[in-house]
């Protein structure tokens, strides 16, 4: 995956119910919130680096999810197939497209 912010995204969107709640609750406020480490402790009564391990157990659960399943880099193969074989004219174009998002 190119960069971090998109590579935490999908993982999040294709595993994310597969954290615990608090895990999933810091995981959004941090990556997709934009909270920082201090304002997510602040609100959860907790140590800054409490929240630091949360989101990192976190982080590496999905990495390691995604390593022993694969599904995320199937997936992008599928879409690059698709997006490489289907033209504008096809009928099935536009759900295609918006299901894989090219």
């Amino acid at each position: 995956m190119k960069n971090d912010t998109l590579k935490m995204t999908m993982l999040f969107d294709f595993f994310g119910e597969l954290l615990t709640d608090k895990q999933r609750e810091y995981f959004d406020l941090y990556h997709f919130e934009d909270f920082s480490l201090t304002e997510i402790a602040e609100r959860a009564g907790i140590s800054r680096q409490g929240v630091f391990d949360i989101i990192k157990r976190a982080e590496n659960s999905l990495i390691d999810i995604e390593n022993k399943t694969g599904v995320i880099s199937k997936w992008l193969e599928v879409r690059a197939d698709v997006e490489k074989s289907i033209s504008k004219d096809d009928k099935n174009y536009t759900i295609l497209s918006n299901y894989f998002q090219f």
